[in-house]
């Protein structure tokens, strides 16, 4: 069982999220813009920052292009953190090993995909995840976050 969330100094009601982009989102902004759109990295934590502020969330970030980073990122999210945002990328669709992780934290996490994978290329339409996830967003671009965050802050 998870401990209490933690609250950020000075906004003892602030709950922590952990907003966590896999393989590739690095690269956001210049990978496939027509896709993923323009707006990099950086800049896509900046919005989540301020649409957690304005949600009564403290939101931290990171990004791993490698699965066992993430899993230690989920594993260390227990007691840290009241909840996550998760893209996963490319790793949706095929990493048990993820789906298990976050079954293992006891967290609730959104899943979310910049672009619709229902609608992309047959692989990609599946997600190994998504059983394991409080809720999945797909397809809304960047503000498929905002929605994320919205998600666990109710």
């Amino acid at each position: 069982m998870a401990s209490q969330p933690t609250t950020v100094p000075g906004y003892p009601d602030s709950v922590q999220i952990l907003v966590l982009n896999g393989p590739n989102l690095n690269l956001l902004g210049t990978r496939e813009p027509d896709i993923y759109g323009t707006a990099t990295l950086r800049q896509l934590e900046d919005q989540c920052r301020r649409w957690g502020h304005e949600l009564g969330l403290s939101v931290s970030t990171a990004q791993s292009n490698h699965e066992g980073e993430l899993i230690d990122q989920l594993h260390h999210s227990i007691g840290r953190y009241g909840g996550v945002v998760f893209n996963p990328g490319a790793l949706t669709h095929y990493s048990y090993v993820l789906h298990d992780a976050i079954t293992a934290i006891g967290l609730p996490v959104v899943e979310v995909h910049i672009s619709d994978i229902s609608s992309r290329e047959k692989w990609r339409r599946k997600s190994v995840i998504s059983p394991a996830c409080t809720a999945t967003v797909s397809g809304e671009g960047i503000d498929g976050y905002r929605r994320a965050l919205e998600i666990l802050a109710d």
